[in-house]
């Protein structure tokens, strides 16, 4: 047997003290963790950064203790997290790595998250849900990248359930708590949002918190949080999934330990053949293994970092990390032919002339959830396609609808859906379409290139579900926020896509949209 390659890795974003050793040869993993445990309340970063500054030379001894040979590389957590934590890891392995005379590999934490997913399935290039307690992002790899296709728009999900948490008095971690709590349950009615592919946290959590102060159970409020919470994670994760054409579904972080949120993954994936994957729970926490992993993949590739440029980076956006140790794939696949096709919520069947659209119960959301989403979703669906019609921009005549049973049947448009035929031209068309609803007070809600339908030198607006009426530009702005994220994580040259979409939106609608536009994507995490 060769020898193959030993990496330590070192993880200290927030709460997590950990070290392990990877060996390539073997395949083995061995991990050393001691936790930071706050007395009460949330993360004091100071608190946390004492810490590791006391755990890590433990962890990081029983670790080398366990490697069977010499270390070839220290890799540790670069960022995102908290700044005190990471350079106090940094100095660790600065240090580590002069001692033991071997090279420094800088690890993204929230892409070893991904990685260790991907190293374990074997997929080939699947849709990624990281959830965690500071994170929430749905990415795949496209261009050299992870790009994220959609996230929160707020807080992270764990931080969301954790701020609900303290309000009862709970300590940190809320989330296995509130776990714990929900058995048992019943289901009330709480906000639900979801924007494309990116979604919001805050309103749920003050409507949690103003359901414990009115007095509700807490069984029922912890019952409802994980339903409504984990659903919207589900279903973007299938949007993601739909828009991509990809059948292979990874998860990561540290809430990836709930066994609702995998249940529902599971069964959501295995309603449209889809593959999913969720590591062993040591591999989902905040872990050193992850670290180690990545590391020696990276040192593989040539993927190491100089000293003296090793700084932390506290705002370490999983898309701002070149991924040399990938190359000739990407998360897009083939777009669905046929005359029959699944989308991430509804089953279209193609005939001659119409289309029949059905919303199909979702089976991993609670059946009160379920139907008040279907219901609201087909009865805007069709008032705003023929909205949309009436300002002038090409939408399919409505031809029926039906809402107790979630269909709705429309006029057939377009040869093929823009995201097989994305050319500067058509984004031209959405831009303008959209800038024309706008003006009339009228949200898309989910404007991706699996959306908009394209036939000679006619571009269509379809599939208004998400959509609804508002004056305000904050909307208005997510409506480009999502299409530009499906242009990023499909096309090959979105840059400039990206520039006529706005250039066409900017000359028919209004320019304050577009400064709304550019705070809404430095709202995203760590921007």
């Amino acid at each position: 047997m060769s020898r193959g390659t030993r990496v330590l890795g070192i993880e200290g974003t927030a709460w997590a003290a950990s070290a392990a050793v990877h060996d390539t040869a073997t395949g083995t993993t061995f991990i050393e963790t001691d936790p930071y445990q706050p007395e009460s309340g949330g993360i004091d970063p100071s608190e946390a950064a004492e810490h590791m500054s006391n755990a890590i030379p433990d962890v990081v001894g029983t670790a080398l203790d366990e490697a069977d040979g010499p270390i070839d590389a220290v890799a540790f957590s670069r960022g995102p997290g908290l700044g005190p934590c990471l350079r106090t890891v940094g100095t660790a392995a600065r240090a580590l790595a002069q001692a033991l005379d071997v090279p420094l590999i800088g690890v993204n934490h929230m892409v070893a998250h991904l990685e260790i997913g991907r190293h374990q399935s074997g997929f080939d290039s699947p849709v990624c849900l990281n959830a965690s307690g500071a994170n929430a992002h749905v990415l795949g790899f496209h261009n050299g990248r992870y790009r994220v296709l959609g996230e929160t728009m707020d807080t992270g999900v764990g931080n969301a359930i954790d701020k609900f948490t303290r309000h009862v008095g709970w300590s940190h971690p809320g989330g296995p708590k509130v776990e714990a709590r929900a058995d048992g349950g019943e289901y009330i009615d709480l906000p639900y949002v979801v924007k494309g592919m990116d979604f919001s946290f805050s309103g749920i959590m003050s409507a949690a918190k103003q359901a414990y102060d009115s007095g509700e159970a807490i069984e029922d409020i912890c019952f409802s949080l994980q339903e409504n919470v984990f659903a919207m994670l589900t279903e973007v994760a299938e949007r993601a999934l739909s828009l991509t054409g990809s059948d292979e579904l990874v998860l990561g972080g540290g809430v990836g330990q709930n066994d609702r949120l995998r249940e529902m993954l599971a069964e959501m994936c295995e309603s449209r053949d889809a593959d999913f994957y969720a590591p062993d729970p040591r591999f989902l926490r905040d872990n050193a293994g992850m670290i180690a992993v990545l590391g020696a993949t990276m040192y593989g590739a040539g993927d190491t970092v100089a000293l003296d440029e090793s700084r932390v980076r506290p705002d370490f956006r999983p898309d701002q990390v070149p991924v040399t140790w990938r190359a000739g794939e990407s998360v897009r696949r083939r777009a669905p032919e046929g005359r029959k096709r699944q989308g991430a919520e509804a089953v279209v069947e193609m005939g001659e002339e119409t289309v029949t659209k059905r919303r199909v119960p979702k089976s991993y959301r609670h059946p009160q959830l379920d139907a008040r989403l279907r219901r609201d979703r087909t009865v805007l669906e069709a008032r705003l396609t023929s909205a949309a019609r009436r300002q002038g921009v090409p939408t399919p005549v409505v031809r029926d609808v039906d809402v107790a049973e979630g269909t709705i049947v429309f006029e057939y448009v377009g040869d093929a859906d823009l995201q097989t035929d994305l050319t500067e031209m058509r984004v031209r068309d959405v831009g303008r379409h959209l800038a024309t609803i706008h003006a009339a007070g009228i949200v898309h809600g989910d404007p991706t290139t699996r959306n908009v339908r394209v036939d000679g030198d006619r571009t269509f607006l379809i599939d208004f579900g998400l959509g609804y009426y508002t004056d305000d530009d904050e909307d208005y702005a997510m409506d480009l926020h999502v299409f530009e994220r499906s242009i990023e994580g499909t096309a090959e040259h979105p840059e400039r896509l990206r520039e006529a979409f706005e250039a066409a939106y900017t000359h028919t609608g209004n320019k304050s949209v577009l400064t709304q536009l550019r705070a809404v994507e430095g709202r995203g995490r760590y921007q």
